[in-house]
């Protein structure tokens, strides 16, 4: 992630109205990106310290600077640099060279020995030779660190991309409250969101969709602010799965005398680099949506199947069906469950939520084979249905009508 310094040159003020000035994605910019990729890449083997040096050389009397070393920052924090491996200790060398007291490359009348013959007798005592001494030196250091891996295939294009939302994630840095509305997605969103710990406050939204309230890194909820500010930053990305989604931040910024307020929408151009999770989570779901469309899908039937469209909130965490059947003429609604193939704790950890719903109209589709004996589910709300292969779906529509509100 980027660095405040790299992300303060860029934000801009209105009133009580924070925005960021988005590095455009113009020729110009592509060429320099485009300079930058080839000149990182070059240095794989290098040290990360190198790599500096090679990219203060690129920049010249640019007075763009913070530009490119964001840019170069995005690049770095892609990549994977790793420590030499040392026949010793490099702590152990440094403090038996250093127990030397100062040294020069050429001794005088009060340093009567010079920096390599220190070397070279460290190097007799711990049986090394002086090259691999230097080698050893400092090679615990990040600066010594080498590239291994200079990191995927950057295009100008998507560098640019990934620039733009690494100072939107930095903006967050500062945030004491950040306000959500999502309406789709939400698996993805709650995935993520419980993926980085973040501490929220959800509700359903009369117009639809979910209010998400999230503590910032500033908040006086929070303790761990650096840990927490980092985390809290890089869930941004996950709003872009969203295809309906607003988001409005309380910021405060080190060169702000007063709270300001940053927002962000779908219509922003911003891109994601998180994934999409699979639209079905097994083979049991995807067959179970398959039969139902092709024998009550359509016209022909009264139910509309639809994929993880509710959210149930409990407290800390939530729990989303997999399925919801709703009724085309009056609206009821029922919620459908598969529980397949998993861990003991992941069973325990489902009927847990499912307990604490308390949601008459949430059907439970038990495999015979998982180990979720009728008495354990005795207390459990709604219907609970076994099957030995797949569901079947004659019993599932009499359970919808029984139970949907």
């Amino acid at each position: 992630m980027l660095t405040a310094d790299l992300v303060r040159p860029r934000l801009r003020t209105r009133g009580d109205q924070l925005t960021i000035e988005l590095l455009p994605d113009n020729p110009f910019w592509r060429r320099t990106a485009a300079d930058l990729i080839d000149l990182f890449r070059r240095q794989a083997g290098s040290s990360l310290s190198q790599w500096g040096r090679a990219l203060e050389a690129y920049e010249g009397s640019r007075t763009d600077y913070s530009l490119l070393r964001g840019l170069a920052k995005v690049l770095e924090d892609a990549a994977r640099f790793t420590p030499l491996p040392t026949g010793h200790d490099p702590a152990v060398i440094r403090a038996r060279l250093f127990a030397q007291g100062p040294v020069f490359r050429q001794p005088d009348l009060f340093h009567p020995h010079s920096r390599d013959q220190i070397i070279a007798y460290a190097a007799e005592q711990l049986g090394l030779t002086s090259a691999a001494i230097e080698a050893a030196l400092f090679a615990d250091r990040p600066a010594e660190y080498v590239m291994t891996d200079s990191g995927p295939e950057w295009t100008p294009e998507a560098l640019i991309a990934r620039y733009n939302l690494e100072l939107a994630r930095g903006v967050l840095y500062w945030c004491s409250q950040m306000r959500v509305t999502i309406q789709d997605s939400y698996k993805d969103f709650w995935r993520y969101l419980k993926f980085f710990k973040l501490m929220f406050d959800a509700a359903p939204r009369p117009a639809g969709g979910y209010s998400v309230t999230l503590d910032g890194p500033i908040s006086p909820f929070v303790k761990a602010t650096t840990r927490y500010g980092r985390q809290f930053a890089a869930f941004l990305p996950a709003l872009f799965l969203c295809d309906r989604w607003q988001l409005t931040a309380d910021v405060r910024p080190p060169q702000s005398q007063m709270q300001l307020t940053y927002r962000l929408d779908q219509d922003s151009p911003l891109r994601t680099h998180f994934k999409h999770s699979g639209l079905y989570d097994s083979r049991l779901e995807a067959d179970f949506a398959a039969d139902f469309e092709s024998k009550f899908g359509g016209e022909r039937g009264h139910w509309a199947l639809t994929r993880e469209d509710e959210v149930l909130l409990l407290g800390d965490t939530v729990m989303i069906p997999d399925f919801a059947a709703t009724h085309k003429g009056d609206g009821r609604r029922a919620l459908i469950e598969i529980v397949g193939y998993w861990t003991p704790e992941y069973l325990n950890r489902k009927l847990e939520k499912v307990r604490a719903a308390q949601r008459h109209n949430l059907i439970l589709l038990v495999y015979e084979g998982v180990n979720l004996t009728p008495d354990r589910l005795m207390h459990v709300p709604g219907e609970v249905l076994y099957f030995p292969n797949k569901p079947v779906l004659k019993e599932v529509m009499t359970a919808i009508e029984r139970c949907a509100e």
